[in-house]
């Protein structure tokens, strides 16, 4: 009777999971229908125009191989090599102080202090300005005869540089901005997500050992943050990597193309030259080393980052 009974049931289960997954789909129908319409699709199309040679004026496209790829890699573009490690250096200074500004905003608004949503609304605040707003305010804050920093200089004696109107000091303009609206953005608030997880019980315990608070924090804070600082991490070099509107607004590039980012040269030959073909090669050249930078620190990040369920499956 009992086996009569189980093969009974089993069909209405198999039924009940058939319009569970029914009414999944349909349910996550539209978000479907948008990926591949407007994410995937596009995708597949820009890989087959980065084989051929395709403007806006010319509809049909024409099959060149590796042409575009070879055209960027080989330096017939002069300005691919001289744009991409423009911008991997912007990444290299403006990841770790935009990282470990946010884990440090993070940790002094951790504390128990007065006013402290105050204080939290305050630092988000810069994050919420629209890019393109906040750059035309921080270009005018950056004008070199009238702007509000040099005037704040000279009032101390000191002369103002020419900020974004020297290709010496235009890059560093655009990462203060672009800090200014990091350290206190998205960042923090996961930093200040995986701090409020760290068990008060252990830190406790280490200062009744007689540890100092740099040392729980080295030895306790950060290992057990170490899966939010990945994240962090890999967003920030992403983000960092597709610097765009900061050099289209502030300085189009210049002065001396000492702000021609990758993204901006990429978007040049799309949308001013309207050479789609190339555009799209140099789209997935892109994305070949925002992947690579990633699948890197997901592997270095084995012998460093700390995960709480691993170590009970090897305690056990």
């Amino acid at each position: 009777m009992g086996s009569v009974a189980a093969a009974a049931v089993r069909p209405r289960r198999s039924a009940a999971r058939r319009r569970e997954a029914i009414a999944g789909i349909l349910w996550s129908s539209p978000w479907l229908v948008g990926f591949f319409l407007f994410t995937f699709g596009p995708m597949i199309a820009s890989l087959y125009l980065a084989f051929t040679d395709y403007t806006i004026s010319n509809l049909s496209p024409k099959i060149v191989g590796f042409d575009n790829f070879a055209r960027a890699l080989s330096g017939q573009d002069h300005l691919f090599w001289p744009s991409l490690v423009r911008t991997l250096q912007f990444a290299a200074v403006m990841v770790p102080l935009g990282v470990g500004g946010a884990l440090a905003a993070a940790v002094l608004l951790n504390q128990g202090i007065r006013l402290v949503a105050l204080f939290r609304t305050l630092f988000f605040l810069p994050s919420l300005t629209p890019v393109v707003a906040s750059a035309v305010i921080w270009a005018w804050l950056f004008n070199p005869n009238w702007g509000l920093l040099n005037h704040l200089l000279a009032g101390i004696g000191i002369k103002g540089p020419k900020w974004l109107s020297d290709p010496d000091t235009a890059m560093a303009s655009l990462i203060i901005v672009a800090l200014w609206g990091a350290i206190g953005g998205s960042t923090m608030v996961v930093f200040l997500a995986g701090l409020q997880g760290v068990p008060k019980e252990m830190l406790e315990a280490a200062e009744i050992d007689g540890a100092g608070a740099m040392r729980r924090f080295w030895t306790i804070t950060i290992p057990m943050i170490s899966p939010t600082l990945l994240f962090n991490l890999v967003l920030g070099i992403i983000g960092a990597l597709k610097v765009f509107a900061s050099p289209v607004v502030m300085t189009a590039g210049g002065p001396s193309y000492a702000t021609w980012t990758f993204i901006l040269h990429l978007y040049q030959n799309g949308f001013q030259f309207f050479d789609m073909g190339y555009a799209s090669a140099l789209a997935w050249v892109f994305m070949v080393i925002v992947v690579s930078l990633t699948l890197l620190n997901l592997r270095v990040s084995r012998s460093w980052v700390y995960y709480e369920g691993e170590a009970r499956d090897d305690a056990r």
